[in-house]
């Protein structure tokens, strides 16, 4: 369960720096090209990116996103739902309101209409109402076969909406509090997912960027004794999104750690070869999302559990 074979993809129409995001995502860096440029390369990179995962044998279902609304950030789907094996699909509560807009029924219907059986939908959605985020698998790593969640405070990701989740799953939430140095000044990592990955036999995790040291024991103590294989990275790498990361299998069964070459390009041949020991690595070439939406590889791939009819 750790593992999906099959991957939902948004292929982004108006993919651009989005201002509203940046105020707590210090990974969004503006570019002064032309939006039509931004666009065109935005695209080419996505494409290039299915290409390698299809190559592979991984299934991806691609969805065009739609010209209108704008929507700068869709290619990051992973933010807005989330899918189960028994048939749940989850929304959640973002941070963005011009997020909020990437939240598709048409979505979910293509899902059911490929054969996937939605039971239930569970709209989390509401929490807005009450400034209260969680941002999907971007807020939450999740290590489905322990039945753990791994959460990092910050301004989209909080503790009510948070354990409200974990009832409904039945999953335990390790949470901490983790930081990145900017200027000179200690400021919240906005997604856990940018600093921890967990995959089916390892985990790789910036455990310096965990405030406490007692969380960094707790977060450290939990992931081995469910038996991953710890990978500490540097805030360095993780600045480089080498904690942006996702393990996806194909349909022979064979396990793929996907990350963008600039998080693959920031590892040192130790940490490579730890993780090429459990899984082959794909590493697509996102240079301009990675720049300007403030997101990596694993962002962009929603992971689907659903069953099939």
């Amino acid at each position: 369960m750790q593992t999906a074979s099959t991957i939902l993809m948004v292929r982004p129409a108006n993919f651009g720096f989005n201002v509203d995001t940046a105020a707590n995502n210090i990974y969004q860096q503006q570019d002064e090209r032309p939006s039509q440029v931004i666009r065109f390369l935005a695209r080419q990179e996505f494409d290039g990116f299915v290409a390698l995962l299809r190559d592979q044998g991984v299934e991806v279902i691609v969805v065009e996103d739609t010209e209108e609304p704008v929507k700068t950030d869709a290619i990051f789907p992973n933010n807005w739902f989330s899918t189960h094996p028994d048939g749940r699909l989850i929304l959640y509560p973002m941070f963005s309101p011009n997020r909020r807009l990437e939240r598709r029924k048409d979505i979910i219907e293509q899902l059911m209409s490929l054969g996937f059986k939605v039971n239930e939908i569970v709209d989390l959605s509401f929490f807005e109402q009450d400034g209260q985020y969680l941002e999907g698998t971007g807020s939450m790593v999740m290590d489905h076969d322990a039945k753990v969640i791994y959460a990092c405070y910050s301004e989209r990701t909080h503790a009510v909406p948070l354990d409200y989740l974990s009832k409904i799953l039945g999953y335990q939430v390790i949470s901490f509090e983790a930081a990145q140095e900017v200027d000179g000044q200690l400021i919240p990592i906005y997604h856990t997912n940018v600093m921890m990955h967990v995959g089916t036999e390892f985990a790789v995790v910036c455990l310096e960027s965990i405030v406490r040291a007692l969380d960094r024991q707790k977060v450290q103590e939990s992931l081995t004794k469910s038996g991953k294989k710890v990978i500490p990275i540097t805030a360095k790498q993780k600045f480089h999104f080498a904690g942006n990361m996702l393990e996806v299998r194909n349909d022979g069964g064979e396990k793929f750690t996907v990350m963008s070459q600039a998080a693959y390009d920031s590892l040192n041949a130790g940490q490579i070869q730890m993780i090429e020991k459990y899984t082959t690595i794909i590493s697509p070439q996102i240079p301009t999302i990675e720049k300007l939406g403030g997101g990596s590889a694993r962002c962009m791939m929603a992971e689907i559990f659903l069953p099939r009819a």
